[in-house]
């Protein structure tokens, strides 16, 4: 079941870039965000109305304040800089991978702020990561993609938005359902999205196909489904084994937007896809072995006793 759920979020959330780019090219941001999110609160407003009960157990002021500030970085902020990035010729693929610094941040900010353990093969696998993304967006600096330098550095400020929506969300000890998070985020986003878009007089979708094809794509895909595994992952496996699977978005991105769009694919972008790849591989290896340690240790506090052999007894019930 991980393992599904862990394919579907990678393919879901690479499809995110993808529709960005799909839409970059017949509309501003502003526009896309705007009708990307008005239809989804609809949809969201409507499933929430028919579970009132458990939504009014689970809002106070405080919960909805929070979420609402998860909201504006996990899905404004971040979203905002993508797509403004794709705007100005940045690939999806690179931009995908920027945002792989993601599990740096995170990994080195976890200990200090969640108090979880980061191992030395963890470190390994997260600075492969970033070593990686170094690789890819010094060659694509240097093909000149991109209509100004700086449009690599936008990327930038979206990972640290997630990154800090992803540390806000984990200290928070009330327990919200998914659904309840991902109507508030929303909520807020479409309306951020639909003043920015008023204030810019970017309101008007285009006459064209391919914007409603993008918008669809963008509702379905990675909104409920990459936003909704991201925060299910988060929960079920910690924040290490989700940021390792950020790293497998950058390559499942450059090789669709190669495919569907025609993006460049340099020997070493391919170099540095296949690093980014090898810290998913140490990351991971080093998450089970930190599980392992922390199990060991549980059991060892269980049982101050230890058994004739030196080892710590299981309890049986």
């Amino acid at each position: 079941m991980n393992l599904l759920l862990s394919l579907a979020f990678v393919l879901c959330w690479s499809s995110g870039f993808i529709g960005a780019k799909l839409g970059a090219g017949s509309a501003p941001a502003t526009t896309i965000l705007m009708w990307r999110f008005l239809p989804l609160i609809v949809l969201l407003l409507a499933f929430s109305a028919t579970r009132a009960s458990t939504l009014t157990r689970q809002l106070t002021w405080r919960v909805v304040v929070r979420q609402s500030l998860i909201g504006l970085l996990s899905q404004s902020g971040y979203l905002l800089t993508v797509y403004y990035a794709i705007q100005l010729g940045v690939p999806s693929g690179t931009t995908a991978l920027i945002d792989g610094v993601q599990p740096l941040v995170v990994g080195a900010l976890a200990g200090p702020l969640l108090r979880q353990p980061v191992t030395p093969r963890q470190w390994l696998g997260l600075c492969l990561g970033a070593a990686g993304v170094a690789t890819v967006t010094t060659a694509d600096v240097s093909a000149g993609t991109a209509k100004t330098w700086w449009a690599y550095l936008i990327p930038f400020l979206g990972m640290f938005s997630l990154a800090a929506a992803t540390f806000l969300g984990n200290r928070s000890s009330t327990p919200v359902t998914a659904s309840t998070s991902m109507t508030i985020h929303s909520l807020t986003s479409a309306v951020l999205f639909t003043a920015m878009a008023v204030g810019t007089g970017t309101t008007t979708p285009p006459a064209g196909v391919t914007f409603w094809v993008a918008v669809i794509w963008l509702v379905a895909l990675p909104t409920f489904g990459g936003y909704g595994l991201y925060w299910l992952i988060l929960k079920r496996s910690g924040i290490t084994k989700v940021n390792a699977l950020m790293f497998l978005m950058a390559p499942v991105t450059v090789i669709w937007g190669v495919l569907m769009f025609g993006e460049p694919l340099s020997l070493q972008t391919v170099l540095g896809l296949a690093v980014a790849l090898t810290a998913v591989a140490v990351v991971h290896r080093g998450a089970h072995a930190s599980e392992r340690t922390a199990e060991t240790a549980k059991a060892a506090q269980e049982e101050p006793f230890p058994s004739p052999c030196g080892c710590a007894r299981s309890q049986v019930p």
